[in-house]
């Protein structure tokens, strides 16, 4: 039974606005313009809301489509005490230290998110907001997942006196969120997976007052696919449109080669294939249609055995947004020189090592670094691919005999991590930059995730690898502390958990990832002071500290890089359009 303004509470009809202790022993939210109640657990000494619903089901007639908004009847009690399901992806156990959750229940209805905030917040705290969008290639990923969670980000802002709200939020996967076809085109229904997004961050600047948020100062940060997804989210429409946000967090991403190249229309083609939909033509109406009509688990079936994860096909990143005209009106390269984006206040930051472990460890030769490079950039003009490599000499490498892994390896894995991890970002962060707004860049430089790689597969080398940034920004270090991994983590581990993670929520609060007084990083500044001039924070490790990329005042093992000349021949038109972004 539903009462339109009234909560049947242990037989007594109670207004709706009632106070929250009349029918919730834990943390409550009355939502007073939805006549809505969220009831949330204590955690960790954090205030949980989970499985909130912001889209409605994104199955059926409505699978492929942008996403419709979720509303509750007025009088509805939210049981917000557990996670809602992931949305249809692989239930592959989860392999740390890129995931630590097992994906156990998914479903298009999946439009999801989930609240962390302190003990004892109001609807009067006005708390800065930080949106987390996970990253997975788009192919995997969920925000129940315990290295993202809320939990270490909010009591690390607490203890540094700068309090936040986090949100983390689900988002359509691989052909369910990122089908791509002109039929999908012309109903406006290609980026589902990046609307699903703006759907969510539109919920949190629409109610995440009433749960003691801000919504004038809403950070949004992601990580790999997901800091791709934050730099989509900052050139949607064009910057046509006013964005629900102010400021933005990528780490390890925001644009990606091949968004204007064939990689996701030919996973879709594979697809269509084995279910049998290429009735017509893969852009018909029809082949649409008969994919709306298969089964859930056939068409994720589907899409898993097509998967290519191989490095010709971009390493698995084949689900990819596209140039729509709409959501994306042009392709990203030309949105970010025309400055056709939203103007906030933005950090981008890599890991040192970013893309070691992606990166194969038999190459041994100049021929297999060519090799593995041109596989990467198969539209890259052979003649590129020769000067690209001659401004990495092999001089510049060492070998590490005892991990069996090549000068070579390290040759390849630092091209690889340029052209996707860093120079990119750095072409993006520049033009941000022209057009006035703050940008900083990190570069990450410290890690225990080598420990759990080498525990589970009994390799090393690889040095600070691609997420080992998350357990310290989230402050979940102790994660691993379990018996279940080799856990060596030192004081310094500790610290620079502590000192990360409050840099992050700091940034959310004030604008600036440093702050005097705070345990915070130290002097991080932006990162175009003046002209021809790009300054990045080391953070972490031994060299811990701002420094320009180059000149007599570069730190050694940020100068050794030589970022400025081999971004500037990366960055270049011709190359930029070989890489097809």
């Amino acid at each position: 039974m539903k009462f339109s303004s009234r909560l049947l509470v242990a037989g007594t009809l109670l207004p709706w606005n009632v106070h929250c202790s009349a029918i919730s022993k834990g943390p409550c939210v009355v939502d007073e313009k939805q006549k809505v109640t969220y009831e949330g657990l204590n955690r960790n000494g954090v205030e949980v809301f989970l499985g909130i619903p912001f889209g409605e089901d994104t199955g059926s007639t409505n699978r492929f489509k942008p996403p419709i908004p979720y509303t509750h009847a007025p009088g509805t009690v939210v049981n917000a005490t557990s996670y809602g399901p992931a949305c249809p992806q692989s239930p592959d156990k989860a392999f740390p230290p890129f995931a630590y959750t097992d994906v156990t229940e998914t479903s298009e209805n999946c439009l999801n998110l989930i609240i962390g905030r302190p003990e004892g917040t109001t609807k009067c705290s006005h708390l800065p907001v930080m949106v987390y969008i996970h990253g997975g290639s788009f192919f995997s990923g969920q925000n129940r997942e315990a290295l993202t969670s809320p939990d270490g980000m909010v009591s690390e802002s607490v203890a540094n006196g700068l309090p936040v709200i986090m949100v983390a939020i689900n988002y359509r996967l691989g052909i369910f969120g990122f089908a791509q076809s002109a039929a999908l085109e012309a109903e406006g229904s290609e980026n589902a997976g990046l609307r699903d997004q703006r759907l969510a961050l539109e919920w949190v600047r629409d109610h995440i007052d009433q749960f003691g948020g801000n919504p004038d100062k809403v950070t949004i940060f992601g990580q790999s696919s997901g800091g791709l997804a934050v730099g989509m989210q900052i050139m949607a429409y064009g910057g046509s449109k006013p964005v629900p946000f102010h400021q933005g967090i990528c780490e390890s991403q925001n644009n990606e080669p091949g968004i204007t190249a064939n990689f996701t229309i030919d996973a879709m083609q594979r697809v269509v294939d084995t279910v049998g939909c290429n009735t017509t033509s893969l852009h018909s109406a029809e082949t649409v249609n008969c994919l709306r009509n298969f089964d859930t688990d056939a068409l994720l079936d589907a899409s898993i055995a097509t998967y290519d994860d191989s490095i010709s096909s971009n390493i698995g990143d084949i689900w990819l947004p596209v140039v729509d005209g709409d959501f994306l009106p042009a392709a990203p390269s030309q949105l970010i020189k025309e400055g056709r984006f939203a103007n906030v206040t933005t950090m981008i930051g890599w890991c040192d090592n970013d893309l070691t472990a992606f990166t194969d460890t038999t190459i041994t030769t100049d021929e297999q670094t060519y090799d593995f490079i041109q596989a990467y950039v198969p539209t890259m003009a052979s003649a590129n691919v020769e000067k690209l490599l001659s401004l990495y000499p092999i001089s510049e490498f060492e070998a590490n005999e005892a991990a069996n892994l090549s000068s070579q390896f390290y040759r390849a894995a630092q091209i690889f991590r340029d052209i996707l991890m860093v120079c990119q970002p750095i072409f993006y962060a520049e033009n941000l930059a022209k057009r006035g707004n703050d940008v900083y860049l990190y570069d990450w430089n410290q890690t225990i995730s080598d420990q759990i790689l080498e525990a589970l597969t009994n390799e090393t080398g690889y040095g600070v690898i691609h997420t080992s940034d998350l357990e310290y920004v989230f402050g979940n270090i102790s994660l691993y502390d379990n018996g279940e991994y080799p856990f060596h983590a030192s004081p310094a581990d500790y610290a620079l958990a502590s000192r990360s993670s409050r840099s992050w929520s700091t940034f959310a609060s004030t604008g600036k990832p440093s702050s005097e007084g705070h345990d915070t990083f130290q002097g991080f500044t932006t990162a175009f002071p003046g002209e021809d001039e790009i300054d990045i924070f080391i953070a972490g490790g031994p060299h811990e500290g701002f420094s320009p990329i180059d000149g007599p005042g570069a730190e050694a093992a940020l100068k050794v890089q030589r970022l400025r000349e081999r971004c500037a021949f990366i960055n270049s038109d011709e190359i930029i359009e070989q890489l097809r972004y």
